[in-house]
């Protein structure tokens, strides 16, 4: 096969791959598919069974009250981690991590304990361009290429929510 038709398929494949995240995603809001996905993929992230990165964010419900687990990657820039809402600040983990005050669990094969704080917004952009590099499946959300300048993620900084995570075992 020739180096052209490699590509060609290649960008047919990820057309197909963007085309069903926001599918699951569309209004941005995960659909039932993508709920039971999410559910699995959370469940398997707390066991450490996940790619490097993934985790589950486990954090209280605003309006249950009871844990309500996430699948989240974290990035890491310059030696902190992070975690991002590649849906926008109208989701329910970022709502209830802000209800909850940024208490938070990570579960990956253990429980950690962790605060998580947001970041301004005009500190966002260099952690969101990592964020895609770590968060594959988060570009089709995002409208910025992952190799865009920086001034790219600075225009839409303030519509995806950044979350520095600290250890409370750090903190005591």
């Amino acid at each position: 096969m020739q180096k052209s038709s490699i590509n060609n398929v290649n960008t047919v494949l990820t057309q197909i791959f963007w085309g069903i995240k926001q599918w699951l995603y569309s209004g941005k809001r995960p659909n039932w598919i993508a709920k039971i996905l999410n559910r699995g993929i959370a469940n398997s992230a707390s066991k450490s069974v996940s790619p490097d990165g993934v985790v589950a964010l486990e954090v209280i419900g605003r309006k249950s009250g009871r844990v309500v687990s996430f699948p989240l990657v974290v990035a890491v820039n310059d030696g902190q981690r992070y975690v991002a809402s590649m849906l926008g600040d109208n989701t329910q983990w970022v709502r209830n991590v802000r209800a909850a005050g940024g208490k938070a669990v990570l579960r990956r094969g253990g429980y950690e304990e962790v605060q998580l704080t947001e970041i301004p917004v005009n500190e966002r952009a260099p952690i969101l361009k990592v964020y895609l590099y770590a968060a594959p499946g988060a570009r089709p959300h995002v409208p910025v290429d992952m190799d865009a300048p920086i001034e790219e993620f600075e225009k839409i900084a303030a519509d995806y929510p950044v979350f520095r995570v600290t250890s409370k075992a750090i903190q005591e």
